[in-house]
């Protein structure tokens, strides 16, 4: 059905301004006491009435091939409903698997490889905050480390050091998001409007978090002076105070331990070849994380209650009313006119100027707001350009948004956690105090993104 009405300018920046005021509430989310939901709900619903009531959305039926009528809302088409079921199926998933004690088991056992050496477990506890962000998500990674963390050097009587082994493990998580396609939101949102591929997304993506990582381990070794154990006595020490912990105490069943560490494998193996699997990349990520959601909740049967409320639903009706927000913005030439900003950015898109400036634009915006939206505007304004799946652009956007969410603690909701558990062991950090220690770190894995863009896309 087609829909052709005509869009005053005075219109177009009257519908930008509800945008700009929408984004500024999300910056202010804790000010206002209200969740994400609500109030990207709020705008949504009051854009889409607008919109309706001055003609700018389309209504009728959808006539179909062979000329079957099809009466559907023009929001519900809004919504990319593979996202939702990616989000949905991967949290469902990776509660179960968690319950079963397989991530801390992982923790316990590194913890005590490290013998309680503090520059060793930095390494390691570093490592493991990567991978746990590339395999769960950012803030159940930051809540399993952090919280083991602050048990650790308590125990080592290291609490000294615990300011600056949460810093670096908070900033770790938005540089372990950038791992594989389902680590982070923005990753989906912009690899699902690109067509990136599981495998051609960690193909391109984990040379980078290599280096990234390393990088930023070593400078935070030197930054909060973490250096190991040189004394005999002190390492004993450490050693036999390690050895209290006990890897086995969060396992309640070895058979459910064993059932979740396979199946785990067997989704990180699914998800990568999906692809290229007869059938299954007809069906999509949406399907397989759905269908592993449900293999895993088979093992509790009748008591699958508490998973389905562990379910972040303010972040799942956060993404549908913000699909319906971007759909009206689509309408009204919204999009449009901030395509017209991406554009002088960009360039023709064809120069390496445009990637970066991009990468870096991202990367502001998203320290200062949440990069959900900014993710999903940019990926329908690149798809707009018809810009081709392996362009350089998608890229600069994916590690813009994830990594500038390291510059500010209100960029990410894995350095807002980060924060979180600092302040619970009653360690002073404010606002600008977080910036000022964290920017030399946000600064240089930007730096090394931008280098990484111009060198290998």
């Amino acid at each position: 059905m087609e829909h052709t009405v005509h869009i005053s300018q005075n219109l177009t920046w009257f519908f930008s301004g509800l945008l700009a005021c929408m984004i500024c509430a999300l910056a202010l989310e804790e000010k206002l006491h209200a969740k994400k939901s609500i109030i990207v709900g709020s705008f949504a619903i009051i854009s889409l009435f607008l919109a309706s009531w001055l003609g700018i959305i389309p209504f009728g039926d959808v006539i179909l091939p062979g000329g079957h009528r099809l009466h559907m809302p023009v929001y519900i088409e809004a919504v990319d409903w593979e996202v939702i079921a990616i989000i949905i199926g991967s949290s469902l998933f990776v509660d179960v698997t968690s319950r079963s004690g397989l991530f801390s088991w992982v923790a316990i056992k590194l913890t005590k490889m490290s013998a309680g050496d503090p520059l060793k477990l930095l390494w390691y506890y570093g490592l493991m905050t990567v991978i746990f962000s590339a395999v769960l998500n950012n803030v159940t990674a930051m809540i399993i480390v952090g919280s083991l963390t602050g048990v650790s050097l308590n125990k080592l009587n290291r609490t000294d050091k615990l300011l600056g082994f949460l810093l670096i493990e908070g900033l770790l998580t938005n540089v372990g998001g950038l791992l594989t396609l389902i680590s982070s939101v923005p990753n989906i949102i912009v690899g699902n409007t690109a067509g990136i591929s599981f495998t051609e997304f960690f193909l391109k993506a984990s040379p980078y978090v290599l280096v990234a990582t390393v990088a930023t381990l070593l400078l935070g070794a030197r930054f909060f002076n973490v250096q190991a154990i040189k004394k005999t006595d002190e390492k004993e020490e450490a050693a036999t105070l390690v050895k209290s912990f006990d890897e086995n105490d969060s396992i309640q069943s070895k058979t459910f331990f064993i059932f979740a560490a396979v199946i785990l494998v067997i989704f990180i193996a699914m998800i990568a070849t999906t692809s290229i699997t007869p059938v299954i990349k007809d069906l999509g990520l949406g399907f397989v994380a759905m269908s592993f959601a449900i293999i895993a909740l088979i093992r509790f049967k009748h008591d699958v209650d508490p998973f389905y409320k562990a379910i972040d639903w303010d972040l799942i009706l956060f993404f549908i009313f913000l699909f319906v927000i971007i759909n009206v913005m689509e309408h009204a030439k919204v999009l449009e006119l901030i395509g017209q900003g991406v554009g002088l950015l960009i360039g023709d898109g064809e120069s390496k100027g445009g990637a970066v400036s991009l990468l870096a634009a991202s990367a502001l915006f998203s320290s200062v707001t949440d990069n959900i939206p900014l993710s999903a505007m940019l990926a329908k304004i690149l798809s707009a350009k018809h810009v081709a799946s392996d362009s350089s652009l998608w890229w600069s956007v994916i590690f813009g948004a994830n990594l500038g969410g390291n510059i500010t603690p209100i960029g990410s909701a894995s350095t807002l956690v980060a924060v979180t558990i600092i302040h619970k062991y009653k360690i002073h950090l404010p606002f600008v105090g977080f910036i000022k220690k964290a920017l030399p770190f946000a600064l240089m894995q930007i730096v090394l993104a931008i280098g990484y863009l111009l060198l290998f896309f």
